[in-house]
């Protein structure tokens, strides 16, 4: 029988396939679920620092509504204090969450200061998690920042954290840098021990009847993985660091796709909405089915076969691929019945 355990931020998994963040995990009887369908860990749903300003706004107007209706009562409420409402609840949560599993679980951050990263890293790591993913993304409003300056800012973020914290950081970036690959090398430098690989993102669409923006939430395909399963293949032998592949892993096909790639691991969210939470179980019957045939003991014995580093035929990892795929052309039509 395969072996199917793996390393990620040198912590031994049972299976390769992670949880990502999401709402399912706030419920322990789905947690339960995760883990008795073979999970290898867990990403905690994320805090985002614009969420707890929100709610501290919230609190605050509550609190200070009737302050000035009544001469006779000066305060409705108890003294409170600043930011009371804190983070207090997730952490909470996120500490039931730690103990009522045996499998590792990884915190999610998501902050706007470097200040706030670093307290909600602290205070996370203070919950006993197995380490701590840093969402890193920013959604430039303006023309005037240089993109150096946003990555210099998120490279420091991460030498921040891992300063103030002595669990394992990853990094869950966008492909939305010039240069990725020099990116998770400065971010390497910094301390980061893994990087997720991509961070999806949601975008506005417009109704255009009632001519207001929505935000629908897509779920991913399969035809997302090709741009995570691209760089961790570039990336296998290039970084000490664990690569996690993150987007459109639906089936267990999708998984030995990314291993034979070059990754650790891979991160799932949207086929456990899909497909409900046991698909996990399904996935990991695949891979080891296919192991078993292929005679594979374990992953390190095929991980980045099909990485840049170990293929001969370069040319997947190119822009001579932009050729083929040009002299293939009518292949294509034929395909898709453009031509006969």
């Amino acid at each position: 029988m395969a072996n199917l355990k793996t390393m990620y931020m040198g912590i031994e998994l049972r299976s390769p396939i992670i949880i990502g963040a999401n709402n399912l995990v706030t419920s322990i009887d789905n947690l339960k679920r995760m883990e008795k369908a073979g999970a290898g860990a867990i990403v905690y749903k994320s805090i985002f620092e614009e969420q707890v300003q929100l709610e501290d706004l919230e609190l605050f107007e509550r609190t200070t509504e009737y302050n000035e209706r009544n001469a006779e009562m000066i305060k409705l409420f108890p003294e409170t204090g600043a930011n009371a409402s804190d983070i207090k609840d997730h952490l909470t949560a996120l500490k039931l969450a730690k103990d009522s599993l045996t499998i590792p679980v990884f915190a999610s951050i998501n902050a706007l200061n470097t200040e706030t990263w670093i307290e909600y890293a602290k205070k996370t790591e203070e919950t006993g998690v197995d380490g701590i993913e840093l969402n890193l993304y920013t959604m430039p409003e303006k023309s005037g920042k240089k993109h150096t300056d946003i990555e210099k800012d998120q490279v420091n973020i991460v030498s921040e954290v891992r300063s103030n914290v002595n669990i394992p950081v990853s990094a869950k970036i966008s492909p939305y840098y010039s240069n990725p690959l020099q990116f998770i090398s400065e971010l390497e430098k910094a301390g980061a021990n893994a990087f997720v690989l991509f961070n999806r993102l949601f975008q506005p669409d417009i109704d255009i009847e009632s001519e207001t923006h929505y935000f629908p939430y897509t779920l991913g395909n399969r035809e997302d993985h090709r741009l995570p399963l691209r760089f961790s293949g570039l990336l296998y032998g290039n970084t000490k660091a664990s690569v996690c592949a993150s987007s459109g892993i639906i089936t267990g096909s999708d998984v030995i796709k990314m291993l034979l790639a070059g990754a650790d691991t891979v991160q799932v969210v949207s086929t456990i909405y899909l497909n409900q939470i046991e698909v996990v179980g399904s996935m990991l019957g695949e891979l080891e089915k296919w192991m078993d045939n292929k005679g594979y003991k374990n992953i390190d014995s095929f991980r980045g076969k099909l990485s840049h580093k170990k293929v001969e035929n370069k040319l997947p990892y190119h822009r001579a691929q932009y050729m083929d795929f040009m002299m293939t052309t009518s292949e294509i039509m034929k395909k898709y019945k453009v031509i006969n």
